[in-house]
């Protein structure tokens, strides 16, 4: 078992090991003055999951109730939001009850931002059964649902009260969505860790996963320590979003947001490289990880297409927007550029 201390705007623990969710009931009472749960979950991780966690949230003396919606980013949408919120006030949630998210990103976002808004904040622990959940979206409090016109555009900050990632979950995963959380991970090596990267190139890397995943959140944790707010150094942390974001909407999320990523990763690490500001090490290493876990490293998609939905990222800054750049193996930094040379950088990069 690995823990992982996260100090924000709230203390919490990120606790990472086989069987863990057993314990959600025992580590929620012991942080939570009610005892009403509402756990929102997907229709996918409800089958698996949903039972186990909330019997150990009874045995606390928990009532516990479950809000159930369609599994897919087609549900990360105001109109789901609505539906939560008002699951919320029919079950009569206070203050001091708790709001449970146990599944992978879209639920953590959902459930998260719902929390966040009802009663101007309710209690909320993630259970996240998603690799790219662990080591990502559950740890640093963005919540968010999509607009039509972009991904995450109506969202919070608001830190969880407990992390709770059970590794056992993993293995129920589709091999293709174990593979986009990889993707992160990727990320991870890339803009802060060459070891971390160095270890993924191994072949005993799959008997470290719980290392790796708390490797992940502790990187995570020290950047949003800097900038809990993202007006800054967090936004390092979305290398290969501006790009994988803008794929993403194109694509009508029919592509795994992971890999959407990955592809982001690889059209600037190899603009970057072509333009010599990035040494080739970087994107050797990162076409060998990429080819490793199964992860696309390119898009047919127009440039143009890209480029338009790029301008409802958040980085932007009028026609001014926020690169994530590698500048060697390891490490990336934040450029100030524009449009005309984010779409001269994709052109390179394909």
């Amino acid at each position: 078992m690995e823990q992982v201390l996260v100090r924000a705007s709230r203390v919490y623990e990120v606790i990472i090991g086989a069987g863990v969710l057993s314990e959600l009931g025992l580590r929620t009472a012991a942080l939570i003055r009610g005892r009403r749960a509402v756990i929102v979950t997907d229709s996918n991780v409800g089958p698996l999951y949903g039972e186990q966690a909330a019997e150990t949230l009874r045995q606390e003396g928990f009532s516990v109730e479950t809000f159930t919606f369609p599994a897919g980013e087609a549900s990360k949408n105001p109109g789901t939001l609505l539906e939560v919120l008002t699951f919320f006030a029919k079950a009569e949630l206070t203050r001091q009850d708790v709001v449970i998210a146990l599944g992978g990103g879209v639920t953590g976002d959902l459930a998260g931002l719902a929390a966040s808004l009802y009663l101007r904040g309710v209690p909320c622990v993630q259970v996240p059964t998603s690799l790219l959940a662990m080591v990502d979206s559950s740890v640093g409090g963005k919540t968010a649902v999509d607009l039509p016109e972009g991904k995450n555009l109506v969202g919070t900050f608001t830190q969880p009260y407990l992390v709770l990632c059970d590794s056992k979950a993993l293995d129920t995963l589709a091999p293709e969505v174990f593979a986009e959380g990889m993707a992160e991970v990727i990320k991870y090596g890339m803009i802060r860790s060459r070891e971390l990267l160095e270890l993924l190139l191994r072949d005993e890397a799959a008997e470290e996963l719980e290392h790796i995943i708390a490797q992940c959140v502790r990187l995570k944790r020290d950047v949003v320590a800097e900038d809990e707010q993202d007006f800054g150094e967090r936004q390092i942390l979305n290398f290969g979003h501006t790009l994988g974001h803008a794929i993403e909407r194109e694509m009508n999320y029919k592509l795994f947001h992971g890999d959407c990523v990955a592809i982001g990763m690889a059209l600037m690490t190899r603009a970057l490289v072509r333009d010599d500001r990035c040494p080739e090490s970087c994107e050797k290493i990162l076409e060998k990880l990429l080819k490793k876990y199964q992860l696309p490293n390119n898009t047919e998609l127009p440039s143009e297409r890209i480029l338009a939905a790029a301008r409802a990222d958040k980085k932007r800054r009028g026609e001014n927007i926020t690169l994530i750049e590698p500048n060697t193996l390891g490490n990336c930094v934040l450029v100030k550029t524009d449009f005309t040379e984010l779409a001269r950088l994709l052109e390179l990069g394909r």
